[in-house]
């Protein structure tokens, strides 16, 4: 949930440029030659801005004007747009962040598509089941739901009678609904695991709600007992919430190391009760605050990683909000949050030798608060203009960050109105009555579209690609992260499309292997050889190489004795 992550005064659309405070950053960094050459490319960027409005002014242009720099700075209006520009400029000064698209990252080849449900607190079951009904229909395949620790395991250990109410009740039933109907929308779920009962701290609630408990070994109990109830039914865990921000830590200071060895915790005893679940960090806020409340997501991420936690999560969690600009905005400054925060998170994860694992972002939006709302923490849109970031940002992260998986939208709905003074309520896709809004229509028709691939290393089980026929998933450490794909017999096939002028095959080859035909479009097909005296892994075969950049379809068909597929590169 956003808390105060954005509490200073710089924010999405950055601060007036200062000049003199520019001159001596760049004066401690660059040498003179630098400065002069950044001194000429501002004056040539706002010249050329100048001489780009004239002449679409004269042309009839300026529209398309506006919508080139709109997808340069995230902004909409001519003077934040020349702003925009100026601060692009200044990216030049520092170094950016390495990303590493090209290597293969895994649990990326999921469908993206995901939203924040709140179902417990849903009284009625016919409303959790109209929930999950509109948001398969909206195209989503992901629900993450919280199953609160304090509503499970809720009156001392190892208690999961619900006593609260009378009659007396599993505290289980209301979890166990969730799960059946999910299964029966075909929704995944993400289950969040937080907020302890004031059971598990000596100090009750006066510590915080949120506060992690005294002793890690009930908390690790409660996961154990989570995965092991719904084992083969949810296989995505998530370890606490934003543990960056006040108040997710409690009424006390965050702390990483702490956060690290709770987080150990909770992998090693969902684990130890699903080898094959996967654990998600808690979701990293974003905020430039360096404590005690509330710490910079980049030093609290290093830290987890000074402390050990690269061993202890299999997908790395982050909020993605766009806040006061739209999903294009691609200014990188480290003291600015925007949409494209999450490139710098996985520099950090690049530079600490983890770049095979995945970003998934928990919560993503714009608010849609009324434009007369007296405080806007969250920044502003209007619902049209809501609508139409949100499939932007879902169009953005597929295009040019293959090492993503699914970003969450926040939040499907509330239960009631009750909280409408409030500006996170105006982050809902529809009304607690269920009415949609725009973007719930914009989703509807933008996630339900036929998948493709987008540039970079996608595995052979994206979702993206439609097998026919007898395959099967092998383990093997020799493979590509440790599996691969193969058909026994001739005749089984495969199809997907791409975006991208290139596209590369990894193979496996060896001497039971046959052939694979392989149709680009309507092209003619091209046969691939794949035998081989001895197994050769990770095998890189071009198929398609300068085709015009757009969508392309490909059509494979297995030939001879059988073929192992690893992987897809697409450029």
């Amino acid at each position: 949930m956003v808390f105060l992550f954005v509490l200073s005064t710089e924010h999405g659309r950055g601060e007036k440029p200062n000049l003199s405070d520019l001159l001596a950053r760049l004066t401690n960094r660059r040498n003179t030659a630098i400065l002069v050459a950044l001194l000429v490319l501002v004056g040539l960027s706002l010249f050329a801005l100048r001489a780009l409005r004239l002449v679409s002014k004269a042309t009839s242009g300026q529209a398309s004007v506006s919508h080139l720099l709109l997808n340069w700075t995230g902004e909409e209006e001519p003077l934040p747009q020349v702003r925009g520009v100026f601060q692009l400029v200044s990216n030049l000064t520092r170094p950016q962040p390495k990303t590493k698209p090209y290597v293969p990252v895994s649990h990326t080849g999921v469908c993206p598509f995901g939203i924040n449900v709140f179902l417990e607190q849903e009284v009625e079951t016919e409303k959790r089941e109209r929930t999950l009904q509109m948001v398969s229909e909206a195209g989503f395949k992901w629900i993450r739901q919280e199953f609160p620790w304090e509503d499970i395991e809720i009156h001392g250990r190892g208690d999961f009678e619900d006593r609260r109410h009378e009659p007396y009740r599993s505290a289980w039933a209301k979890y166990d609904n969730i799960v059946e109907l999910a299964e029966k929308y075909d929704l995944s779920i993400i289950a969040r695991l937080s907020n302890p009962p004031a059971w598990s701290r000596a100090a009750g609630d006066e510590i915080g709600t949120y506060a992690p408990p005294d002793d890690y070994t009930d908390f690790g109990d409660f996961v154990h007992a989570v995965v092991s109830r719904y084992k083969g039914r949810i296989k995505y865990y998530q370890i606490w919430n934003e543990p960056n921000i006040y108040p997710e830590w409690g009424e006390q200071p965050v702390d990483p190391e702490a956060y690290t060895e709770l987080l150990k915790v909770g992998y090693t005893r969902a684990k130890e009760a699903d080898p094959d679940c996967v654990t998600i960090s808690g979701a990293l806020a974003s905020t430039i605050d360096l404590g005690p409340d509330n710490l910079n997501d980049f030093i609290f991420l290093q830290r987890m990683y000074d402390a050990g936690a690269r061993d202890y999560f299999d997908v790395l969690a982050m909020q993605g909000y766009g806040l006061w600009s739209g999903p294009y905005d691609r200014r990188m400054r480290p003291r600015v949050i925007n949409f494209s925060r999450p490139l710098y998170i996985r520099d950090i994860m690049v530079r600490n030798g983890d770049e095979n694992k995945p970003i998934w972002i928990s919560e993503m939006n714009w608010n849609a608060v009324p434009a007369d709302f007296p405080d806007k923490p969250y920044g502003y849109v209007t619902e049209e203009q809501q609508a139409r970031y949100v499939v932007e940002a879902y169009r953005l992260v597929q295009a040019e960050w293959p090492w993503v998986g699914v970003v969450n939208f926040w939040f499907f709905k509330r239960p009631s109105e009750a909280e409408q003074d409030q500006a996170w309520y105006y982050f809902r896709m529809v009304e607690p009555d269920f009415t949609p809004l725009p973007v719930y229509h914009a989703m509807k028709e933008y996630a339900n579209r036929p998948p493709a691939m987008y540039p970079g290393y996608h595995q052979e089980d994206h979702w993206a690609v439609h097998y026919e026929g007898e395959w099967s998933t092998l383990a093997d450490e020799q493979a590509v992260l440790g599996a691969y794909r193969r058909s026994e017999e001739a005749g089984p096939r495969l199809s997907f499309a791409f975006h991208g002028t290139d596209l590369i095959l990894v193979v496996i080859k060896s001497e039971g292997s046959g052939a694979l035909q392989v149709i680009v479009d309507d092209r003619l097909p091209v046969e691939i050889e794949l035998r081989s005296s001895a197994p050769e892994f990770g095998v890189r075969v071009p198929i398609a190489c300068g085709l015009t950049d757009g969508e392309h379809r490909v059509r494979i068909k297995v030939l001879g004795e059988g073929a192992a597929l690893d992987g897809f590169i697409v450029r």
